[in-house]
C-alpha cells in the first residue's frame, strides 16, 4: 500500500512538472512579449477616456485589459483604480475580463495543453463574456449604488491616506515614495515600480532607441520580475495540483460532479458546474490551465471545462478581495454577473462549436499518464531559448545595466551612475547610459552641459 502511495505521488509530481516543462516556453515568451507592451503602450491616455459606458469606451477598456496583463489578483487592483477615478462600471469589468482572458501567454498555454480548439474558445468566448456581461449590467446595474461605493471607497481611502501607484494603479506604501520637482510625493507599491517609475521619466527616446539602450532593456528586465511575482505561486500550484487530480481522483467524482450524456440540459449543468468548481478551486490566473487539463481528462465536457478556465475572477480569495474593496453587496452582484456571464458563455461555446463540428475528440491522443514529456523535441530547444532570454533579463536585471542612477545623461536624460561611460567639461564630469550618448555630448557639449549632472536626492522628476 505504501509502495503504490509513494508510486502515486511520483506520477503525479512526473505529470504536474511534465505539463510546466511542456509550457515553460510559452509562458517565458508571453511574459516577455507582455512585458514589452506593459513598457512601450501607453496607459494613461487610455486609462482617461473609460467613464462612459458605451460601445466606444468598452472596446478601449477591452483593449487597455488586454495591454494591461496580469494575475487576477492584480487585475482586481487596477480595476479598482480605473472605478475610483470614474470609469463606468461596464468598462472596469470588461478590463478585468480581458486582462485575465485575452493575453499571450494565456493563450500560448491553452494551445500547448489543451488544444488550438480551446484557444479559439478562449478568445472568441473572452469577447462574447464582455458583450455578455455589458448587457446584463446595462440591464440590472443599480447605478445609485455603484456610485455610493466609488464615493465611499475614495473617501475611505482618503482617510487612510492611501494613495495609488502611479505605475500600476495598485496601493502605494510610504515605504517606497518619490517627491517630484513640483513638490508632489508619489508613492509606489514596490521598489520594481518606483524604478518603473523612474525609468519612465528618464527617459525621451522612442521605443526603438530604447531597445538599443540598457536603459530600455532595464526596463523590460523589470516589468519581467514583476509579472512573474504576480503569477508564480498560481502557475507552479496549478501544474502540481493538476497532477494529483489526475493521478488520484477517481472517475466516479467527475461522473457525479457534472451529468454524462447529451442534450442541452447536459451542457448547461457541465457549464454551471465547471464554473462551480473554479470557484471553490482557489487557483487563479494561468495556474486553472492545467487544472482544466485534469478536467478534460476526467471526462468533463467542453462547456464545463471552458467555463472552468473563464472563471479566474471568482475563486473565494478573489472575492474577498471584491468584498474588502466595494463591500459585500457589490462583491455579490459582481459574483451574480461574472458567474451567470461564463456559465452562459462555456454554455454558447459548445454549441457553437458542435455546431460547427469542431469539438475536440475527448478519445483523441494519449491521456497525461501515456505521455513522455521529456524528450529531444522543439519542447526542449524552445525551452533552452526561452531560458536564456529569462537568463538575459535576470542578468540585467541584477546588474542593474541601465537601471536608475544617482547622475542623469545629459543627452537623453536617463539616470545612471559612476560605473558607466563618462566625460569632462569645465570641471563637472558627466556620466552616460552608452557609448552613443557618450558621443553625442563629445560632438557638442555646449549643448548638452548642463553643470548640474548629479539628480537631487528625493527630487527626481
Amino acid at each position: 500500500m505504501q509502495a503504490t502511495a509513494i508510486g502515486g505521488v511520483l506520477e503525479a509530481l512526473r505529470i504536474g512538472v511534465g505539463f510546466l516543462w511542456t509550457a515553460a516556453w510559452a509562458i517565458i515568451m508571453g511574459l516577455t512579449i507582455t512585458s514589452l507592451v506593459q513598457v512601450y503602450v501607453s496607459k494613461e491616455r487610455m486609462a482617461g477616456v473609460l467613464g462612459d459606458g458605451d460601445l466606444s469606451g468598452l472596446a478601449r477598456a477591452t483593449a487597455f485589459g488586454a495591454a494591461s496583463s496580469g494575475c487576477s489578483f492584480g487585475a482586481v487592483a487596477i480595476g479598482k483604480g480605473l472605478f475610483k477615478k470614474g470609469a463606468h462600471a461596464v468598462n472596469f469589468l470588461a478590463f478585468m475580463f480581458a486582462s485575465t482572458n485575452l493575453i499571450v501567454e494565456l493563450g500560448l498555454m491553452i494551445l500547448l495543453l489543451l488544444g488550438w480548439e480551446f484557444l479559439l474558445a478562449e478568445l472568441l468566448g473572452g469577447v462574447v463574456l464582455i458583450a455578455v456581461m455589458a448587457v446584463i449590467v446595462h440591464l440590472t446595474l443599480p447605478e445609485n449604488l455603484f456610485d455610493d461605493v466609488r464615493e465611499t471607497l475614495a473617501e475611505r481611502d482618503r482617510d487612510a491616506g492611501v494613495t495609488e501607484d502611479p505605475t500600476c494603479g495598485m496601493e502605494g506604501s510610504d515605504e517606497y515614495t518619490l517627491t517630484t520637482d513640483g513638490g508632489e510625493t508619489l508613492r509606489f507599491c514596490s521598489e520594481g515600480c518606483l524604478e518603473t517609475y523612474r525609468q519612465q521619466t528618464a527617459s525621451s527616446g522612442g521605443w526603438r532607441e530604447e531597445l538599443l539602450s540598457w536603459g530600455g532593456w532595464y526596463r523590460i528586465a523589470n516589468q519581467y520580475r514583476k509579472e512573474w511575482s504576480m503569477i508564480w505561486t498560481d502557475v507552479v500550484a496549478g501544474f502540481l495540483i493538476s497532477g494529483f487530480v489526475i493521478v488520484f481522483v477517481p472517475q466516479w467524482v467527475w461522473n457525479a460532479l457534472f451529468v454524462q450524456g447529451d442534450g442541452l440540459l447536459v451542457t448547461a449543468e457541465n457549464a454551471i458546474m465547471g464554473v462551480t468548481i473554479a470557484v471553490l478551486s482557489f487557483v487563479g490566473s494561468m495556474g486553472n490551465v492545467p487544472f482544466a487539463v485534469a478536467l478534460w481528462g476526467g471526462g468533463v465536457s467542453f462547456a464545463g471545462v471552458i467555463a472552468f478556465v473563464y472563471a479566474d475572477l471568482i475563486t473565494i480569495p478573489v472575492l474577498n478581495v471584491y468584498r474588502k474593496y466595494y463591500g459585500w453587496t457589490v462583491m455579490l452582484y459582481i459574483l451574480g454577473v461574472f458567474f451567470v456571464t461564463m456559465a452562459f458563455t462555456g454554455f454558447l461555446m459548445e454549441l457553437l462549436f458542435d455546431a460547427l463540428g469542431i469539438v475536440p475528440d475527448l478519445a483523441g491522443g494519449e491521456t497525461a499518464t501515456e505521455q513522455t514529456y521529456f524528450e529531444l523535441n522543439y519542447t526542449f530547444y524552445l525551452n533552452l531559448v526561452a531560458f536564456a532570454l529569462s537568463g538575459f533579463l535576470l542578468v540585467v536585471y541584477r546588474r542593474g545595466l541601465g537601471a536608475p542612477g544617482q547622475y542623469r545623461d545629459p543627452v537623453c536624460g536617463m539616470r545612471t551612475d559612476d560605473s558607466e561611460p563618462a566625460a569632462t567639461r569645465d570641471g563637472e564630469t558627466y556620466y552616460f547610459c552608452s557609448g552613443t550618448c557618450r558621443e553625442a555630448f563629445e560632438e557638442n557639449p555646449d549643448e548638452y552641459a548642463t553643470g548640474r549632472p548629479m539628480v537631487t536626492e528625493g527630487h527626481d522628476h
